[in-house]
């Protein structure tokens, strides 16, 4: 593993490096690329971000990407909004797509209890199969916890190439200690929905992700790696810190590019490109994949915890629904993986798709509260008056019952 000791952030002129590729010019679409291609330059400068990217699409400015900083420290390569990354709980949309669309076809009960289909899996420390439904699962009210949690107090060594099965990982999240609030955002719950996919359809989740999404839609740069810890393909580097030094000097980045994601599973092992998670969100919203009445299914919210994901944030059917500064709200995904690599997707006013990449996980609030922002940039800079032509359909209760719905 290469570590990479740094005294300070990237020179100016790398911080400033990147690329841009713009449709035709028009005012409010140059204030935009300005407006996006400056919140970039405030994550890679400011916070130290080695690269960052968008992609966006739709809307009366066309197709247009812009990229700051650098995608390999080592090398100085521009970053490049093309390349793949690995996009972590963005992988959770597209397993929750599958998932309805299975609904939709009458072979899956959103309000079915996953006993139905994987009897005897969920027992233990006050857990049931039983009672938590598949809806539940996707929704992140099931009260599971997340094994990641047990994962992440571990040396990093000890568990970053090795494999893991979705049996294992679940048998260890039910085994930690019970969250103690009804909302709690676990890739466990996704893990088994993966499973669910696979005793109904005969085939894992991957396979039916792949060719009932990413083979219709042309995505690809997108797969699920498997046990390879490499990414095919050009690709961004991904960096992460290691401990602080016992003298108090800065901890070094560490190249994490290599990684084994089978321990995010159906819930966070996808590699894609900001370029197909754009399409893939735009294809999702504008009816490629699922009914008008299915897809009502996937945006029927309940409040997230803002500890958990950030204020005003509510949580689908593998969807976070967050409101826009200039009105109505952004829907889709984003994900973080302990390698580097930060990515999120989202549909906003208009139907446009936006779709961000950083090289590196903002590691302080005000850094994670500037890479959201991106997104409202993105979507509220050419046109502070656009209001989301998609229909709102948050619950704004605090219920969580959805028990006696019909799939």
């Amino acid at each position: 593993m290469a570590v990479i000791a740094l005294t300070g952030l990237a020179t100016p002129s790398a911080a400033a490096a990147g690329t841009a590729a713009l449709p035709a010019s028009s005012p409010g679409c140059d204030a935009a690329h300005v407006a996006v291609a400056a919140s970039l330059d405030t994550l890679t400068h400011r916070h130290g971000i080695p690269g960052a990217a968008v992609e966006a699409d739709g809307g009366r400015c066309g197709k247009w990407n812009v990229a700051r900083g650098v995608a390999d420290l080592g090398t100085g390569r521009p970053m490049n909004a093309q390349d793949r990354l690995r996009i972590g709980s963005v992988s959770k949309t597209f397993t929750a797509a599958v998932v309805v669309q299975l609904a939709a076809e009458g072979r899956i009960g959103l309000d079915a209890p996953v006993e139905r289909y994987l009897p005897g899996l969920i027992r233990g420390n006050g857990h049931d199969g039983r009672r938590i439904t598949v809806r539940q699962l996707l929704q992140h009210t099931s009260g599971l916890p997340d094994h990641t949690e047990a994962l992440v107090d571990r040396p990093v060594e000890e568990w970053r190439h090795r494999h893991f099965e979705p049996r294992e990982l679940i048998a260890t999240a039910i085994e930690q200690p019970r969250p103690d609030k009804k909302w709690h955002y676990s890739t466990t719950n996704f893990l088994i929905a993966g499973l669910v996919v696979e005793k109904v359809t005969g085939r894992g989740v991957e396979a039916e992700v792949t060719r009932r999404i990413l083979q219709p839609l042309g995505l690809r740069d997108t797969y699920w790696p498997g046990d390879e810890t490499r990414i095919r393909g050009p690709h961004s580097r991904s960096y992460f810190t290691g401990p602080d030094a016992p003298d108090g000097a800065p901890s070094p980045r560490i190249d994490g590019t290599e990684w084994n994601m089978s321990f995010g599973g159906a819930g966070g092992a996808l590699i894609s490109t900001p370029a197909d998670v754009s399409r893939f969100f735009g294809a999702l919203f504008g009816g490629e994949l699922l009914p008008a009445r299915w897809l009502d299914e996937m945006k029927r919210t309940v409040p997230a915890d803002p500890d958990r994901l950030w204020p005003g944030a509510r949580y689908g059917l593998g969807l976070i629904a967050t409101p826009l500064e200039c009105g109505g709200w952004w829907w889709g995904h984003g994900g973080t993986v302990p390698g580097g690599h930060r990515a999120l997707g989202a549909v906003g006013p208009g139907g446009r798709s936006v779709a961000l990449a950083l090289n590196q996980v903002p590691n302080t609030d005000r850094a994670e509260e500037d890479f959201r922002a991106v997104v409202n940039t993105a979507f509220c800079a050419a046109d502070r008056t656009g209001h989301l032509d998609i229909t709102d359909r948050t619950d704004h209760t605090d219920s969580t019952d959805r028990t006696k719905e019909t799939p």
